[in-house]
């Protein structure tokens, strides 16, 4: 199994557990049944496509599947007592002896394919470079001998450089035998087609705000109760970007940025420079982004609702359902919206690209803004 432990994971969420390490698949009970169902009528594809938004569980899917067929004895004859019954679920206990080698990354069966270090070693690589890919010789010349099933995880293949993105493609063309490859995908539109094609597609949903919740328990993130409504419309049905919201208090900046917008067409200054410079400083690029990333949220919300006459289905501030058709009560004012937000949100990230002051982009993004109004 591919790992570099001197090295953060790159397929782990900060603040989250990995996905080898989340017990139960929650929300995706369609795309689990799919799986069993080729399965269990002798039709398992040697190449899989996990797809769906980020933090939907595609990687513990990914998981849970790898752990079900390592850990599944290949398929008998009738014998004596004739076949066992069909597995109804992906489900592992996680004291067998192959849940216990995955968790400690040293099962002999399962090859992890993700970004590996860059050419210091110092650092993670952009990309999944081929000579990633070129490992799996080695894993696949050592684990031929006992005969048994092999799995590779792809996480995400959307990192795949061009080089190590057709390795992979000859892989699905050419597989070797009892192989299974799972390739995670939160764009698999951009990958080659020819990739697409060689792979049976999964698809993964957002999860709704009772399955998110569910979700963050089992994985021993506390929210706050008065934000559980918030929360779940922030993130779309992404845990993910629920644990990223909470690690970064996303819950508090949306609500100083419906604060700034709803005090349109005057803005609040001091609010608006008390936000700006939340913003500046070393170590505040992720809160910056964030920043960026709820904007075009808010914004879009706001076109949404002058556009179409409704509130969102919840609050994700409080008051947000009184600012809301305020700053956009009819549907010109929504067409300036989704206007003047997109020609902002192109000024602020290109100013984000050449290092612009933090403190000045957002006070010039909410300036541009105000121009909607």
């Amino acid at each position: 199994m591919s790992t570099d432990s001197a090295l953060p994971e790159p397929d782990r969420v900060p603040g989250a557990p990995h996905p080898r390490e989340t017990p139960r698949l929650i929300g995706q009970p369609r795309a689990e049944a799919d799986f069993l169902t080729a399965y269990t009528t002798g039709r398992l594809h040697h190449g899989w496509l996990i797809t769906g938004p980020r933090g939907t569980g595609k990687a513990t899917l990914a998981w849970a599947i790898a752990r079900f067929l390592l850990a599944t004895p290949p398929e008998a004859d009738d014998g004596l007592f004739g076949a066992p019954p069909p597995p109804e679920s992906l489900h592992i206990d996680p004291e067998h002896l192959v849940a216990r080698r995955m968790m400690a990354l040293s099962e002999p069966g399962l090859f992890l394919l993700r970004r590996g270090p860059n050419d210091k070693g110092d650092k993670l690589a952009a990309e999944i470079r081929v000579g990633e890919v070129r490992k799996l010789a080695n894993f696949f010349a050592l684990s031929a001998a006992d005969g048994g099933r092999r799995v590779v995880i792809v996480d995400a293949a959307d990192d795949l450089n061009v080089q190590a993105a057709n390795a992979i493609l000859k892989m699905l063309e050419e597989p070797p035998a009892r192989t299974t490859l799972l390739l995670i995908s939160h764009q698999p539109a951009r990958l080659l087609p020819t990739i697409r094609s060689r792979c049976r597609e999964l698809r993964l949903g957002p999860l709704d705000a009772g399955q998110m919740a569910e979700a963050l328990t089992q994985a021993g993130i506390e929210t706050p109760d008065a934000g559980a409504a918030a929360l779940a419309e922030l993130a779309g049905g992404s845990v993910g970007a629920a644990v990223r919201l909470l690690n970064l208090d996303g819950l508090a900046l949306y609500r100083e940025l419906l604060g700034v917008l709803s005090s349109l067409p005057s803005l609040d200054r001091p609010r608006l420079l008390a936000l700006s410079d939340s913003c500046g400083g070393k170590g505040r690029e992720e809160r910056l982004d964030l920043l960026l990333t709820l904007t075009d949220l808010l914004t879009a919300r706001i076109a949404r609702t002058g556009a179409t006459g409704q509130l969102p289905a919840a609050e994700a501030a409080p008051g947000e359902h009184t600012a809301l058709p305020k700053l956009a009560p009819d549907v010109r004012a929504a067409r300036r919206w989704a206007d003047m937000a997109q020609k902002a949100a192109d000024r602020a990230r290109h100013a984000r690209a050449v290092n612009v002051d933090p403190a000045t982009l957002v006070t010039d993004l909410f300036l541009q803004l105000q121009k909607a109004v």
